[in-house]
């Protein structure tokens, strides 16, 4: 038998063009340009070019470094609104539960407060379109409800125990977004300030929280950064100068078109003088680490708890003529001891995957994990004490991930959103009870306690979410403490806030158990720190 191999026949139309004389002359946008026009005229099909363009945007950011990144024109508001602390909206913070928009709470002065809307109502309608019950997303809904500052949008909500729907007509605003999650006197000495991102009204935020707790007899302050992304550069050096006295640098920066840039303390803080623990883990990052490196390299205070990501370059945001944005990078960060604190990005993959890398290597329960070559060694400005770059800032204290509370059964449920719409809909059943029963916060904080039946109730809820969902009676019995304590903190924010939900959350939270057992057994005092 002969067999006979047919090639492949590649079929081209050439087609001529002007040429250049010199083409080492054509500049890359004049290339670009060429390459679209000939995508746009002989394509074998029909071309979106403004898909092509921002693919091609987004490809050529990548080349650069994990951080700079494209922002279309429809997403540059969102992006936007966390760092500049406000967006435009209704003012309602909410859930979606079975394709229904439910309020969880208003947010205080916001237009739909202020026309009496209420956690647990309902939004059926939106500018007379039904939302309820059509398969609708949070995000679809959510983009309904935002407009134009002072535009107006009807709401019909279902409100429990009223026979009619009501409708309200809700005048948009600007609705503040708060950096500070929670702020508390753990007791009568020890305060605590969670903050979730570094924006424009941050410094605001903190600075209010101080004087608040230093009225309420602070000695000890725990500054907690866990899972807290960074956010404005500035942002961070106003709030390292609450902390470090005048004159004393916080960051410098450098990029190669950019010249050394010093940030310093310039004026008078509100906590320059007593006990400050920084609480940090694997996703405390960038301005985060700012703050966490200043404070570490004048020895003002302490850091505990987990190595930061590892994020040390600056990006500009820098609008576009058609709406869009490209955050660049533009320049490195540098503690004022002189470290370099991003962590290598050469290998791209390996980068998205350092933090899975870092569990596998057993860094987060083992700190003798954790590899850091000699040359990244640097001292502290004041003690002299050993610190080190080149990837995240090293706690002064190392506090190891407790795993035995979570096993992958908690990981699935929480994942698959069966926790948080169990307490949602139980809030919806039980509001007037559970107000009846706990009066205030401090009440339900002292005494509700979640028993085995709850329990029971939301096993019987995945059932009905997910008939297909296994759940192992043995792995159940092993998160059930974990388990009630999270429903307990979720109850607690659903009725009350997110100050509440952390007061209760942290009796678990093993980085700030550490931070308080550092001031209780005067271990931050042996340490020598107190030298402002």
């Amino acid at each position: 038998m002969k067999i006979v191999i047919l090639p492949f026949l590649f079929i081209f139309s050439i087609t001529s063009y002007t040429q250049v004389d010199d083409p080492s002359k054509i500049s890359t946008s004049q290339k670009f340009d060429e390459i679209l026009t000939y995508i746009n005229q002989l394509y074998v099909d029909d071309v979106n070019k403004e898909e092509l363009t921002d693919a091609a945007i987004v490809a050529m950011l990548e080349e650069l470094d994990p951080h700079s990144s494209y922002i279309t024109k429809e997403e540059v508001a969102e992006a936007n609104s966390s760092i500049n602390g406000s967006f435009v909206g209704i003012g309602v913070r909410y859930q979606m539960l079975k394709d229904t928009f439910i309020v969880v709470a208003t947010i205080p002065g916001g237009p739909s407060e202020k026309l009496g809307i209420k956690a647990g109502d309902k939004i059926i309608k939106v500018d007379g379109v039904n939302v309820a019950g059509v398969g609708l997303s949070s995000g679809d809904v959510r983009e309904k409800l935002m407009g134009e500052l002072g535009t107006k949008v009807r709401v019909e909500i279902n409100r429990k125990n009223n026979s009619k729907n009501l409708d309200f007509v809700i005048k948009r605003d600007h609705i503040p977004i708060f950096s500070v999650d929670a702020s508390y006197m753990i007791n009568e000495s020890i305060g605590y300030i969670k903050l979730n991102s570094f924006s424009r009204t941050t410094s605001e935020e903190v600075q209010k929280a101080l004087k608040d707790l230093k009225s309420k007899g602070m000695k000890h302050l725990i500054f907690d950064l866990q899972d807290n992304g960074g956010g404005l550069l500035d942002a961070s050096q106003r709030l390292a100068d609450e902390f470090l006295t005048d004159g004393k640098l916080v960051v410098y920066s450098e990029g190669r078109s950019q010249p050394r840039t010093d940030l310093n303390a310039y004026k008078k803080g509100l906590w320059e003088n007593g006990s400050l623990i920084l609480l940090t883990d694997e996703y405390t990052a960038s301005a985060s680490e700012i703050l966490s490196g200043a404070i570490q390299d004048w020895d003002r205070g302490l850091i505990v708890g987990r190595r930061t990501y590892g994020k040390g370059l600056v990006q500009r945001p820098i609008d576009l003529t058609d709406g869009s944005q490209i955050r660049l990078t533009i320049a490195r960060y540098f503690t004022p001891s002189g470290r370099f604190i991003q962590k290598p990005y050469d290998d791209l993959e390996a980068y998205r995957n350092d933090l899975s890398d870092r569990y596998d290597n057993g860094e987060f329960v083992n700190q003798d994990s954790i590899k850091i070559a000699d040359s990244l060694l640097y001292h502290t400005l004041i003690n002299k004490r050993p610190v080190y770059g080149g990837g995240g800032i090293m706690p002064d204290v190392f506090v190891p991930l407790d795993t035995t509370k979570i096993n992958d059964l908690f990981g699935e449920l929480n994942q698959k959103g069966f926790i948080n719409s169990f307490i949602l809909s139980y809030v919806e059943n039980n509001r007037e009870n559970l107000f009846s029963e706990h009066n205030d916060f401090q009440n339900f904080k002292n005494n509700f306690s979640p028993k085995d039946m709850l329990i029971d109730e939301f096993v019987g809820h995945v059932k009905i979410e997910d008939p297909d969902f296994t759940i192992d009676p043995t792995d159940l019995d092993e998160i059930k403490p974990y388990l009630k304590k999270r429903f307990k903190a979720l109850l607690a924010q659903n009725i009350w806030g997110y100050n509440e939900f952390y007061q209760i959350y942290n009796d678990e939270n093993e980085i700030l158990l550490k931070a308080i057992d550092i001031i209780n057994t005067n271990e931050y005092d042996k340490m020598n720190l107190a030298h402002e």
